[in-house]
């Protein structure tokens, strides 16, 4: 298995029984977690860029929240509209988005 570059973690509001409910899930979670997997697979970052759903980070009036690893960088009130910039600008251009920063 190779190393990858960047592991994206995207809440989605996962609970341990599989059910998806609460905030970063009806603020459109899974469409955010959707929208990454697609630009991944379009840019051929498949073994560079890692994703990973997640539970609840805990900080729900700020979600949907994406981390990005190993920067330690968290992204608040991600729309699927955002994950284009964030691919271009942080995981390609390794500059953080300021707008979306926490």
């Amino acid at each position: 298995m190779q190393k990858p570059n960047y592991h994206i973690f995207v809440c989605t509001s996962s609970r341990p029984n599989g059910q998806q409910k609460g905030f970063c899930h009806t603020k459109a979670g899974v469409d955010v977690m959707a929208r990454f997997m697609e630009e991944i697979d379009e840019r051929g970052l498949g073994g560079e860029v890692f994703l990973t759903n997640t539970g609840c980070f805990g900080i729900c009036e700020k979600g949907p929240v994406v981390v990005v690893y190993p920067d330690n960088v968290w992204y608040a009130s991600v729309a699927p509209e955002d994950v284009g910039e964030i691919m271009d600008e942080h995981i390609e251009g390794g500059r953080v988005v300021g707008r979306l920063a926490l």
